[in-house]
């Protein structure tokens, strides 16, 4: 396998572990994206643990809509991933290196703009799980099989 393959097309030769944590992790970002778009706060105080009832009415407001933005994006992103494990698997180990990319950007992202929070968000904690997670799967990604 190679991060940028001569030929995109559907054949991965990479572990098959890394194939089929692809697949949970493309449930998880739509499942993860719809909430943010569709759940009354986005997720924002029932999940992140961010004090929306703390907020003014317009603050909350705002922050529920750029939860709901962050939702389409994730949308976006799941579905092209689930596009790419339909017709273009050879580009997995590449789309790992997107996940490692947006978990560490994010950790960055918390330290330089820290939010107040009241609990431990799940994100929180992802965000460290997937960048090992996303390190790990990459290198099972680029393992090819012996013939």
């Amino acid at each position: 396998m190679h991060i940028f393959p001569k030929y995109i097309n559907n054949t991965y030769t990479g572990h098959p572990i890394a194939l089929y944590t692809f697949y949970i992790i493309i449930f998880i970002t739509i499942v993860r994206s719809l909430i943010h778009i569709l759940a009354p706060d986005g997720g924002a105080q029932s999940i992140a643990t961010i004090p929306l009832d703390t907020y003014s009415v317009e603050s909350a407001n705002a922050v529920i809509f750029m939860f709901g933005l962050w939702g389409i994006s994730q949308l976006l992103l799941g579905i092209l991933f689930l596009i790419i494990t339909i017709r273009y698997k050879a580009l997995i180990p590449l789309m790992y290196l997107f996940i490692f990319t947006e978990y560490t950007l994010r950790l960055i992202l918390g330290f330089f703009k820290p939010i107040t929070l009241t609990g431990v968000a799940p994100g929180g904690i992802g965000n460290y799980v997937f960048i090992i997670l996303s390190i790990l799967l990459f290198m099972l990604s680029m393992k090819t099989k012996k013939t």
